[in-house]
């Protein structure tokens, strides 16, 4: 497929990259079975902290990126500023695409400092299974829009490529972060699932569908127990491709 650009981001995306899959699985022979189902209906997978917490997790990224696969390492790197900027360091020539951080300024300043030419760092701004409710409880008293908004304007500021948001909040930050900034939106579900577009059925609470999402305003999209979970994986990775292809024709 042709790259196609969105009308609200300056740079094209090839579109079967648009779709990032989330390799939430326990162990590497595990994930390299699933990437073998999978086959060419996914280019660019999400590794992140379950498989951080196993032996393999480099040998896997090594494996994807020399099978041809984009990878989003999704750490959510989260200590003190000069230990973020030397794990940057260590990861910004291992092929990874992508990498998060939190979204304290310092440290988004410090990964950014060292992410190098090619790995684009994205700051998490409000996790998907975070609702109002939960902010009170934190003695948090701005909405969740606002401080994605917040959030992520001092990603941006702080030298950041991006963020990871709801689609709920994607196009508040598209028109406040103008075409450039990626935003990459996990918290996603078919339209057919239970409680889309606001409450998910599961811990992700603030969900919409692939349509909403690139219709906000998302580079990306992340995808993880819709595609894994199918009877089919590969067909329900091929059905939201088709899906992508349409919106972008």
């Amino acid at each position: 497929m042709s790259a196609e650009p969105h009308p609200n981001v300056a740079r094209p995306i090839p579109l079967r990259e648009r779709l990032i899959f989330a390799l939430d699985v326990p162990d590497l022979a595990g994930a390299k079975k699933l990437v073998g189902t999978l086959g060419d209906s996914v280019s660019f997978y999400k590794i992140g902290l379950e498989l951080a917490t196993s032996p393999h997790y480099f040998e896997l990224l090594r494996w994807l990126i020399d099978d041809g696969k984009r990878v989003f390492t999704d750490l959510k790197l989260y200590d003190i500023p000069a230990t973020v900027g030397a794990a940057v360091r260590q990861l910004r020539d291992s092929g990874a695409s992508f990498l998060t951080v939190h979204g304290d300024r310092a440290i988004m300043e410090a990964a950014a400092k060292e992410k190098g030419a090619e790995l684009r760092v994205l700051a998490v701004t409000v996790l998907t299974s975070i609702a109002e409710a939960d902010l009170k409880d934190m003695g948090v008293t701005t909405s969740v829009g606002e401080l994605v908004e917040l959030r992520a304007r001092l990603a941006v500021a702080s030298g950041c490529d991006g963020v990871i948001a709801s689609g709920l909040e994607a196009a508040r930050l598209r028109a406040a972060l103008g075409p450039r900034a990626l935003i990459v939106t996990p918290g996603i579900r078919p339209a057919s699932a239970p409680g889309v577009d606001g409450r998910g059925g599961d811990d992700q609470r603030r969900v919409v569908t692939p349509r909403r999402a690139f219709e906000a305003g998302a580079d990306h999209i992340v995808v993880g127990r819709p595609i894994r979970d199918a009877a089919d994986p590969r067909r329900a990775a091929a059905e939201i491709q088709t899906e992508i292809a349409a919106f972008f024709r």
